[in-house]
């Protein structure tokens, strides 16, 4: 669900199943081209897909943070910090392009880094069944957030 779906009179109600808030962090630094900065952003919008909709009713996705500067990362923790503060419970870092782990965001539950994960592949090439480990990896370590 998108965070503009939201009503304030909805939202007193749908807070305690609502419970996990989706960050995406497309990470460019402006030296993209126009063609190269939708590559980026579409990487990213297929990867959300891997969450977004088997998790429909349970994570609320968040406008993306786009640019990265050198002190993002801390920035990227107070935001994971500050939607805690404000009601979720869990809080998911999502990139496509941008090789995060876990220890650089210990505010975030969870980051998901489609880079960290297919470093083996090129971001555009993996294959079927490669898309669907992804799928099932990512959906597990969701799960065991949640337990």
């Amino acid at each position: 669900m998108k965070f503009s779906e939201i009503t304030s009179e909805d939202w007193v109600d749908l807070q305690p199943y609502l419970d996990t808030c989706l960050l995406p962090y497309t990470a460019l630094t402006g030296q993209e081209s126009p063609y190269e900065t939708v590559s980026v952003l579409e990487r990213l919008r297929d990867f959300l897909d891997y969450v977004e909709i088997p998790f429909k009713g349970r994570i609320v996705t968040y406008p993306a943070v786009h640019y990265s500067q050198a002190s993002q990362l801390q920035q990227l923790n107070e935001l994971c910090s500050h939607l805690k503060a404000g009601g979720f419970k869990y809080v998911i870092v999502m990139t496509a392009d941008e090789a995060l782990v876990q220890a650089e965001l210990p505010e975030a539950d969870l980051v998901l880094s489609l880079s960290a994960l297919s470093s083996r592949k090129d971001k555009d090439e993996l294959s079927h069944v490669n898309v669907n480990e992804f799928k099932k990896d990512i959906q597990s370590q969701i799960y065991q957030m949640w337990i």
